[in-house]
């Protein structure tokens, strides 16, 4: 590396009341490294140790695993400076300094990356440790703890080794628990774990202090490409690139007897939000003793312990001098940070040291009544109450989930598609789900994938799993609109429809057998699971309030049932951006009569059959507009190709043949017609209305009727918004709009009155975004879809994609699916294009998005900065999207005034 890298500070010390760094710096130093600088700085009792940041990981990975130049040189500084702290020698085998090194990333990923303890240990320091302490016992507990955790994260050993050489020294002494060993014991122990690290590895276990030191500070940082970090980042969309920093502190011991314990505490309850200390500690222990469940924690309050009806006194009993300095320092803290913090702590012979403090994690509950209570106090404002909570956590609020104690086994796992949890007997079938959902079972409906025609059987399902599709595939995107719980992309599926079975990792689940599913993890599970239902608080709408204030974009849904409206009108929706027309056609008592169009071989046939199918529409609309009351109704006319809506199964086949009085040769025959190679590309959206016009005249025919007649009868005239899919050119909105206008005047002239409507387009073709201009001289409003506008942009197969977007993520060669995030760069710069270039024709042009991504938080927060009007979402995502587009206004405003007080200063 250069002379500039060696130059570099890549370590940063804290400890003594003094530090480097500060809360500002957690890009560089991480969440623990930043906190921890930063209650030094407070002035609260924190071991001394230092920081190696983030920059060091990102520099490690980038050459080969190898450190940057000027690091060792400057952790053998800091090693120093430590000593000198502590006064306290490491390696020394009189006064060891013994350290732990942990993981600290600048977001919080809570159990995903190592952590060593006891550090600096060996055969020496072990001896000087007990008599510095006056304690043997505890000194060679300390050592088995440090080989064992040394082991597995370092060298890469099974910890459960080690836990069953434990067990067997235990059951050969008659011991029960752990606190029955001695010093002898323990010494005998950590011997024995010596002698297995040398049989597995065939060399002994590492002795010299420094060694230990970046051998454990290597294998945290090569914690931070884990399977089970990569999963979380994932998860929660946290970048690869950020890296962990990794912190090297001095040692303080929570088991050096019945004065010394170590804990973890919430200054506030994570699970309801409720003012009050939560959390738990063990006497005599290690922090790693609080969560491995070998001993039983205490609760930390008096309070708590009478709830509870726990029998082992609380802290507040049991060390009430160390109680009340902790309960101060909780209320510093909180008041500093001005958010419930999640806190570790160890007290060492009557000595309370802080080891961490960070944002807590909480649930949904939690965090509305946090942060309402905290505005409530003075402490935040409201703008900052709503900044405070996440918008896809509201999930948790409305949809039923999976107690975490439920202990039901893991069939297998797929994508979080939809959220949400459910139980009921497996079916194969749409036509039997709806069957067995008439007579009152719950079922979960199981496809290799969906398509439209199972509408009817999703509908009666309490939740859905396919083996293929994403997260924007048909079952995914239908389930989230129903509030369904949905889990895609199971690869282990493998469905036996004939058999009525599907098998998974070697687990067999027959036809009626009951199953559980959780759609907010992408997991199945064997029988029933506990369930926990949605529980919405004043506080969601006090908080849902304060956001609606604060956001400019309006929020609409995505909606084609009377049931989806109330939904989405109950949950906040201030009118509909997509009402998918299609979905209409498949229900029982229609479908017939779309087929006969379809089947139609002359025009006069198709309008026949077409004239059937008016009347249905006529009435889906007229329900939706009395509904809607007056808010925005944006519909859009038919768009997928016409073979969707024909049989493709042998007894389907027959059945609609008889209905239809064709052979099922010429039925057959039709459907090979219709047939394409590429049907996302080819015969559908605007294309059928040009090719059959009389479609397209028939539904304006039916939401114009409509329109008038709820306008008639309620005095209020509907607000309706006609929208062309997957248009390409001008020529072509131009030709749809004349015959959509004529149909408007001939039924105004009926009703009387002039039928008022917007005309617009759906943006879906990297064409129609480039040349918006040419659309907007036709268009009214232009909505974004979204879905296929990735597709078309990337020459990706939303439903096929799944199959390699895991490769792709786990390379970064993707930062996110774009399906489920909206590709800011190239999608992105597609709709800023179409959005200019739209407003350069037409000044006044309302400009929305309806694709998947409107309840996406990431992709609404490119919907503000970009200046669009509105965004559509599924029902059950439009609180997400009311919230996550106040943030964005929120922060928009925020940053804009930060660069108006940089360019005064």
């Amino acid at each position: 590396m250069s002379d500039k890298a060696s130059k570099k500070k890549w370590v940063y010390a804290f400890g003594g009341g003094t530090a480097d760094g500060d809360a500002g710096m957690k890009n560089l130093l991480g969440g623990k490294g930043a906190n921890l600088a930063e209650m030094c700085a407070l002035g609260l009792p924190v071991p001394p140790g230092f920081t190696l940041t983030t920059k060091v990981c990102t520099a490690y990975y980038e050459n080969d695993r190898a450190w940057p130049d000027g690091l060792k040189d400057q952790v053998i500084t800091a090693l120093a400076e430590l000593e000198k702290n502590t006064g306290k020698r490491f390696g020394d085998q009189a006064n060891p300094l013994l350290v732990s090194v942990r993981s600290g990333g600048r977001a919080s990923m809570p159990g995903m990356m190592d952590t060593v303890l006891n550090l600096g240990l060996n055969a020496d320091t072990v001896d000087g440790l007990a008599a510095r302490s006056g304690d043997a016992r505890f000194a060679w507990d300390s050592y088995r703890r440090f080989i064992q955790m040394y082991a597995n994260v370092v060298l890469g050993l099974d910890h459960d080794v080690f836990e069953e050489l434990l067990d067997d020294y235990k059951d050969d002494q008659g011991y029960e628990v752990d606190t029955d060993l001695g010093a002898d014991d323990w010494r005998e122990v950590a011997r024995r774990y010596l002698v297995q690290v040398e049989d597995d590895l065939g060399a002994p276990f590492p002795t010299d202090p420094k060694d230990q030191l970046w051998g454990a500070i290597g294998a945290v940082f090569g914690s931070w490409m884990n399977n089970r970090a990569i999963t979380y980042r994932q998860l929660h969309d946290i970048p690869q690139s950020w890296g962990t920093a990794v912190n090297v502190q001095a040692m303080v011991f929570g088991n050096m007897g019945e004065a010394s314990a170590t804990g973890v505490a919430f200054t506030r309850n994570p699970s309801t939000g409720e003012k009050s200390i939560y959390g738990e500690f063990l006497i005599n222990a290690q922090g790693e003793d609080v969560v491995a469940g070998i001993r039983t924690p205490q609760v930390l309050s008096k309070k708590s312990r009478a709830e509870m009806g726990e029998t082992a006194p609380s802290l507040e009993e049991a060390m009430p001098d160390i109680y009340a300095e902790l309960s101060a320092v909780f209320q510093k803290l909180e008041r500093h940070y001005r958010d419930m913090q999640d806190i570790e702590f160890t007290v060492e012979e009557g000595q309370l040291w802080m080891l961490q403090t960070r944002a807590g994690k909480r649930t949904a509950m939690a965090s509305l009544r946090i942060a309402v209570e905290m505005a409530g106090e003075g402490m935040i404002t409201k703008d900052e109450a709503v900044l405070r909570v996440d918008p896809a956590a509201l999930d948790q609020l409305l949809h039923p989930a999976l107690d975490e104690t439920s202990d039901c086994p893991l069939i297998a796992s797929g994508l979080p598609a939809s959220p949400g949890a459910a139980i009921g007997q497996v079916v194969f079938d749409a036509d039997e789900a709806e069957k067995l959902a008439k007579n009152g079972m719950d079922v979960i409906l199981v496809r290799t994938e969906t398509s439209p025609e199972d509408i009817h059987g999703m509908h009666a399902a309490k939740g859905i799993v396919t083996a293929r599709g994403g997260m924007t595939s048909h079952a995914a995107v239908v389930a989230r609109g129903m509030g369904r719980p949905c889990v895609c992309g199971v690869g282990a599926l493998r469905i036996n429809y004939q058999d009525g079975a599907f098998t998974a990792n070697g687990i067999t689940v027959r036809k009626g057998d009951i199953i559980t599913i959780d759609g907010a993890r992408g997991a199945i599970f064997k029988g029933a699971g506990k369930m926990i239902q949605p529980q919405m608080s004043g506080d969601f709408s006090t908080l849902m309030g304060w956001a609606d204030t604060a956001r400019r974009m309006k929020v609409r849904t995505n909606a084609d049932t009377p049931a989806d409206v109330k939904t989405a009108l109950r949950f906040g929706a201030e009118g509909i951006g997509l009402c998918r027309t299609e979905h209409m056609f498949f229900d029982e008592k229609r479908i017939a009569a779309v087929r006969e169009m379809i089947l139609a071989t002359t025009r006069e046939d198709r309008v026949a059959a077409l004239d059937k199918i008016l009347p249905m529409q006529r009435e889906d609309f007229a329900q939706i507009f009395t509904l809607m009351e007056g808010l925005p109704v944006t519909i859009r006319l038919l768009d997928p190709p016409l073979h969707e809506f024909l049989p493709h199964h042998g007894d389907d086949v027959e059945a609609v043949a008889k209905a239809t009085g064709l052979s099922v040769e010429a039925l057959m025959g039709r459907a090979r017609d219709l047939a394409e190679s590429n049907p996302m590309l080819g015969h559908r959206g605007c294309r059928l209305g040009i090719t059959y016009p009389e479609i397209y005249e028939m539904q304006a025919r039916a939401i114009f009727e409509a329109a008038a007649q709820v306008r008639d009868h309620s005095g209020t005239a509907p607000q309706v918004e006609v929208m062309i899919p997957l248009a390409a050119t001008g020529e072509e909105l131009a030709y749809l709009k004349e015959r959509v206008a004529e149909v408007a005047k001939v039924v105004g002239a009926q009703s009387g009155a002039p039928i008022a409507y917007a005309f617009g387009a759906m943006i879906e073709l990297p064409r129609a975004a480039l040349r918006a201009n040419e659309l907007a001289e036709q268009a009214e409003f232009f909505s974004f879809g979204t879905n296929d506008l990735t597709q078309t942009t990337f020459g990706l197969s939303r439903d096929d994609a799944s199959s390699f977007m895991g490769t792709y993520l786990a390379k970064g060669l993707l930062a996110q699916d774009p399906f489920i995030s909206l590709d800011q760069d190239g999608v992105g710069d597609l709709i800023r294009m179409g959005v200019a270039r739209g407003r350069a024709e037409r000044e006044n042009i309302k400009l929305g998005i309806c694709g998947e991504h409107g309840g996406d938080p990431a992709s609404i927060g490119f919907c503000e900065k970009t200046g669009l009007d509105y965004i559509s979402c599924s029902p059950y995502r439009v609180p997400i999207a009311r919230l996550a587009a106040a943030q964005a206004t929120l922060k928009r405003a925020i940053k804009k005034k930060q660069k108006k007080d940089k360019k005064a200063a």
